[in-house]
């Protein structure tokens, strides 16, 4: 064993235990922390977005240094309808988010540190050194269940430099004019500057597989489309997100036996974005307010965390099973333009997960998108066997 113990050691610096570290860092520094990644820097290759109504104003305010990017609204367009709306978005470059919490956590941090396994005290090194902590805390990423029924949201997107200034002065959050090919797909536009994009190719697909040569060329082929020349691509990123149709959260949690986890390992995103930003955000002051920061502790306010969300997230995965298990899968987009005729705070409360009863009620009124046979057997496959195959 290595040293004095650790009260706190976070396994893994994605989105969300880097933030944790951050908070622990910046609140309450007497504490003897440790985040680990196996990488040169943490964060990976990400853009992560929210919308300011995801958050509260103390927590954009302790968020704002991170922030790259930010617009006062945002468009959406499909075939047969497009939108404005007002209200703030915001993005990060997992650049900034590396340089300001790496500097903030200073000898807090490890970088190149392979994790070969953990316990909810322990960690041991690639290199055989094991590392003691009163908890561990396990942020990296999904891991593989039999208590989720899923599908994903897949993605490659690209930063390019263009020829020639874009024109657009806002995000465009979806554009579902395009080709679907097979399951909802989007194109996600950001604009960081005159001549500079982030354009990304987005399908919510039944399964996790995707074919990045084939989004490559969506991307190519919509800016040729747009009138716009890649003069340069400077970086790329991509992955898949899951999308939540049903689950026993009971087991989920069962099988975890202890073991303090976050982010997307502890379901810790919402059901039908996949944005994890807020999430993250929440469970970080939760944690940095715990008098008991023992592994015990942490993974009981953890997983009540998790339940009390996933109680709150229902209605969210019925929505979900009616888009991934209703009607023509090329004919997704027709739910998803539905919804953004929607009044505009009805949508800001949708994407922070907040919805009233009379917006439940708003959402599945009137005449459906789909066949309302197939919406009602969607709606009854509350367990996974029900779906398929869970992933």
């Amino acid at each position: 064993m290595s040293g004095a113990p650790y009260d706190v050691i976070l396994a893994g610096g994605g989105l969300a235990n880097a933030l944790i570290a951050w908070r622990l860092r910046t609140t309450r520094p007497s504490l003897r922390i440790l985040l680990l990644d196996q990488a040169d820097s943490i964060g990976g290759n990400h853009t992560w977005s929210f919308h300011d109504s995801d958050l509260d104003a103390a927590q954009r305010q302790w968020l704002a240094p991170l922030v790259s990017a930010r617009w006062p609204d945002y468009d959406v367009i499909f075939p047969e309808h497009a939108r404005k709306l007002d209200g703030g978005y915001a993005s990060i470059f997992s650049g900034d988010f590396a340089r300001v919490i790496e500097a903030a956590l200073g000898p807090a941090l490890r970088l190149a540190a392979g994790i070969a396994d953990l316990t909810p005290t322990t960690v041991r090194l690639a290199d055989g050194e094991v590392l003691q902590a009163g908890a561990v805390i396990d942020g990296r990423g999904p891991r593989a269940t039999e208590r989720l029924a899923l599908g994903y949201q897949t993605f490659l997107g690209q930063e390019v430099r263009l020829a020639a200034p874009h024109g657009l002065t806002s995000p465009v959050i979806m554009d579902a004019s395009v080709a679907q090919q097979g399951g909802y797909r989007f194109v996600y536009v950001l604009p960081f500057a005159a001549d500079r994009l982030l354009i990304e190719d987005t399908h919510y697909v039944d399964t996790g597989a995707w074919e990045p040569e084939r989004l490559r060329a969506n991307i190519a082929a919509y800016a040729a489309a747009r009138g716009w020349r890649i003069e340069e691509t400077i970086r790329e990123e991509h992955g898949s997100l899951p999308i939540v149709l049903a689950g026993d959260i009971d087991r989920f949690w069962a099988d975890l036996d202890g073991q303090p986890c976050s982010g997307l390992r502890a379901g810790l995103f919402h059901p039908t974005t996949g944005y994890s930003l807020p999430h993250a955000v929440r469970l970080a002051e939760r944690i940095a307010a715990l008098d008991d920061l023992t592994a015990p502790a942490l993974f009981d306010a953890i997983r009540r965390t998790a339940l009390d969300e996933w109680r709150g997230q229902r209605f969210f995965r019925l929505l979900n099973r009616m888009l991934f298990l209703a009607g023509d899968a090329d004919h997704r987009w027709r739910v998803m333009q539905r919804f953004y005729r929607l009044p505009a705070p009805l949508i800001a409360r949708f994407y922070a997960g907040r919805l009233t009863l009379g917006d439940k009620a708003r959402l599945v009124s009137g005449k459906p998108p789909v066949p309302v046979g197939q919406a009602l057997s969607a709606a009854r496959k509350i367990h996974p066997h029900q779906i398929r195959k869970p992933a």
